[in-house]
């Protein structure tokens, strides 16, 4: 028997041990590969790769097609699940590997028409330009590693084939990075349900100019209904999407004027929704005649911030308004036809299928007006009687995407730049530059237009009379910008631009917040260093809270307070607007500020249509305005008997805050640290499965920072007490042009998203910390730093 059993345990044993060498095997086989040789077809020359401490590619290369050839591969190889989950977004073939939990997403994008966008810009696209030939060249080395690397492990896991990249796809995660810029989707059905659901006054709170002219929807309840229920789904699909989506950001370059070292001094922070792996890949790419330290997307190219030796660039969103819905008239006995100001016309139907993993596929009809897409269609229970149609900028006039960003990262000049800019229709962007020969400039890109003066497109328009129709598509050279000004600085925080081409061009600005801080700083210091310019990227303090809470707690019965309700209320009066881990006013502010924007706006909104306002830019812009306004429509409690009055409502709230922070946090309130109930995060998809979460997912950690300060970490408004981070800075980036090659930077977690990476998350308690690392250019330093990968060509 003992014989018996020994051997049993022997031949356990044995398992485990191959096991563990089976597994050891695979995770060494499906690492990137960082040294050694390879060889790749479609490169004419030798290059060599140095991947650096951080594992950051440089790329030396005899000529730039062999570069991005060389780029691609090594991209693949860090990026390849991420940049299969961006290119199958705007084609709505997530549910393909996902399953029918994303068929509302698939089907929400199939109608918005972006494949067939992307298609028409290829077919426009000249197929001998540079940057037709260098997107070849780096399709061509991502589709070697497809054919030639380790298969990453998320593909095994959900079961997906690798498919061979196109230059569609390229367009596509353009066109989905479009569509994330937007905020109309969200907030135009919305504003609309509530002008006719409450009336004109109830929007002047909300900072919306009201009209009367632009919505259709009048006292018909089913309308009503189908509006509040576009809002509601579109909000739902795009929570679903498994990459982040692309929200705000920070940038300001100073003139040699204001700095110590006489040249200029460039920052860029692009907010964006978090996740594993991180959004940039960081390359760097020298050849004889061109070299460029990029900040890439999965699946793209060429990179959307960059600098060199000679120049910066980087973004911002604009957010300007560049999505209207009309609601078209169908013809009243023939649904098929919808009315034009020269009669009624035929909707255009196309049918499309999507895939369904472990399903059957499902046939999507997508039917459009000559203003777009009907969005009914993508949820049933919205009245097919007030169909509404969806026009957007980026689907409706050519693509040139491609060109200018190949524009911009191979710029001569400040003008070549700005050409590159003028290229963009959409999305709206803000495109920040600085130069070594001491030039700094913004520029708003984006196709503007103009409608008559009694139409407010952030409602929805009539489709039918003609006449809320664009009447005017502004020159680019009427757009927003900034070239050189005289007091030596250019910024952007998403925040309303000056006028242009005589009006107040509409958008979804965010507040002043940010902004008003940035022009602080940088007016009271006049002449700034890099150092400068790390700590106040990483400044966490609000220029706003402060007046906030001074209107709020003037509202306040002090001695009706509880004692600790009194010494919460001296916290936030004494508060600077710090947002530091160990801070205990962010816990108590901004579990008063739901409260009082739960018990202001909730009675009369209803639940769907409050927790809409609270996932849009109006509501961050509307608590300084509405506070400030004791006369506010809003304050009345429609509920109650009662005539409700601001005092009413923010001692409720205060109150009722304090009392739960004592029960979730304890009495003591010097226990009610930020950090404890402000978290970051790192989700990858497969962090969904909850088995899998601790291998995929790189968190959570406690962090400062805060809403709408220049360390920008962006969570929902909510009741729970508890704010995990959705959104934030995608990286942290300055250039010094007094000694460029000691520029700095930093990613969130890593910058590879293979979990077997030793860089799958080495930056994320530095970036935790505020602290950097540099962005080499020097070969020698990267030479003595760095493992290399020589790639020669395939014979």
């Amino acid at each position: 028997m003992k014989s018996i059993l020994k051997k049993v345990l022997v031949i356990v044993g044995v398992l485990v041990v191959l096991l563990v060498i089976g597994g050891f095997a695979y995770m060494n086989f499906s690492k990137p590969q960082y040294s050694g040789s390879l060889e790749l077809k479609y490169i004419s020359q030798e290059t060599t790769t140095y991947f650096d401490t951080y594992g950051i590619p440089h790329i030396y290369a005899q000529n730039q097609e062999d570069a991005y050839t060389t780029l691609g591969y090594v991209h693949a190889q860090d990026r390849l699940w991420q940049m299969e989950l961006m290119r199958r977004i705007a084609p709505g073939r997530l549910s393909e590997i996902l399953g029918k939990d994303l068929l509302k997403t698939d089907t929400f994008f199939v109608h918005l028409g972006i494949e067939e966008a992307s298609k028409k810009a290829i077919d426009n696209l000249d197929k001998n330009s540079d940057a037709y030939k260098l997107s070849m060249a780096y399709l061509n080395g991502v589709n070697q590693f497809i054919d030639d690397g380790s298969t990453p492990i998320e593909f095994t896991l959900v079961g997906v084939e690798k498919e061979h990249y196109e230059l569609k796809d390229v367009y596509n995660i353009f066109g989905y990075m479009a569509f994330s810029f937007a905020m109309a989707q969200k907030t135009d059905p919305m504003l609309s349900a509530i002008q006719e659901k409450l009336g004109i006054e109830y929007l002047k709170d909300l900072d919306v100019e009201p009209t009367s002219n632009c919505t259709l929807i009048h006292n018909s309840n089913p309308d009503i209904k189908a509006v509040e229920a576009l809002s509601t789904d579109i909000a739902s699909i795009t929570n679903k999407l498994p990459i982040p989506a692309f929200i705000g950001s920070n940038s300001w370059v100073v003139a040699p004027q204001k700095t110590k070292s006489g040249s200029v001094l460039f920052a860029n922070d692009p907010h964006i929704g978090y996740a594993q792996p991180a959004v940039w890949y960081e390359a760097h790419i020298a050849t004889p005649d061109y070299e460029m330290y990029g900040y890439h997307l999965a699946g793209v190219p060429f990179p959307l911030l960059g600098h060199n030796r000679d120049y910066a660039y980087g973004l911002t969103m604009f957010e300007n308004d560049d999505i209207d819905f009309y609601q078209e008239t169908n013809h009243p006995s023939n649904a098929n036809k919808y009315k034009t100001s020269e009669g009624y016309v035929d909707y255009s139907m196309v049918s499309k299928t999507i895939k369904v993993k472990d399903d059957e596929p499902v046939v999507v009809e997508v039917k459009s007006s000559h203003h777009g897409p009907i969005m009914n269609g993508i949820q049933d229970e919205i009245s097919q009687e007030a169909p509404i149609a969806l026009s957007w900028v980026y689907t409706k006039h050519d693509i040139k995407v491609l060109e200018a960003v190949y524009k911009l990262s191979h710029a001569k000049s400040m003008s070549d730049a700005k050409e590159g800019a003028s290229l963009i229709h959409a999305p709206g962007l803000n495109v920040m530059y600085g130069d070594a020969k001491g030039n700094v400039a913004w520029w708003a890109a984006g196709l503007l237009y103009k409608f008559n003066e009694d139409v407010n497109p952030k409602f929805i328009l009539d489709g039918a009379s003609g006449n809320h129709e664009p009447i005017e598509y502004i020159n680019f050279k009427e757009n927003p910008m900034a070239e050189n000004p005289e007091w030596h600085y250019v910024y952007s925080a998403n925040n309303q631009p000056d006028s242009i081409a005589n009006m107040l061009y509409p958008g979804y600005y965010l507040p002043e917040d940010r902004a008003k801080r940035i022009v602080h700083l940088l007016e009271r210091t006049k002449k700034w260093d890099k150092e400068g310019f790390s700590k106040m990227i990483n400044d966490n303090t609000s220029a706003v809270i402060p007046s906030n809470v001074k209107a709020l707690t003037k509202a306040l019965n002090y001695n009706s307070l509880t004692k600790n309700q009194q010494r919460a209320m001296d916290m936030l009066q004494l508060w600077e607007g710090d947002n530091n881990i160990d801070d205990i006013a962010p816990t108590i502010y901004q579990r008063f500020v739901f409260r009082y924007l739960e018990n202001t706006f909730k009675d009369e909104l209803g639940e769907e249509l409050f927790n809409q306002l609270l996932k849009t830019h109006l509501i961050k812009r509307s608590i300084a305005l509405q506070i400030n306004n004791e006369t506010s429509v809003w304050w009345d409690d429609v509920t109650t008997d009662a005539k409700e009055q601001m005092s009413d409502i923010v001692n409720k709230s205060f109150i009722e805050a304090v009392t739960a922070l004592e029960t979730e946090m304890g009495a003591d309130i010097i226990n009610w640290k930020w950090g404890k109930v402000h978290t970051l995060e790192h989700p990858h998809a497969l962090g969904a499965v909850e088995s899998l979460k601790p291998y995929f997912n790189v968190g959570p950690f406690e962090v400062g920072g805060t809403e709408e300060v220049i360390d920008n970490k962006a969570f929902d408004f909510n009741n729970s007490g508890l704010y995990p981070v959705k959104a934030g800075p995608s990286t942290r980036r300055i250039i010094d042009f007094s000694d460029v090659e000691n520029s700095i930077s930093i990613l969130p977690t890593g910058q590879s998203g293979n979990p077997f990476s030793k860089h799958y998350d080495d930056q994320a308690e530095m970036y935790n910390k505020g602290e950097f690392r540099k962005m080499l250019l020097n070969k020698d330093e990267i030479v003595k730093s760095s493992t290399l990968l020589e790639i020669k060509p395939k014979q």
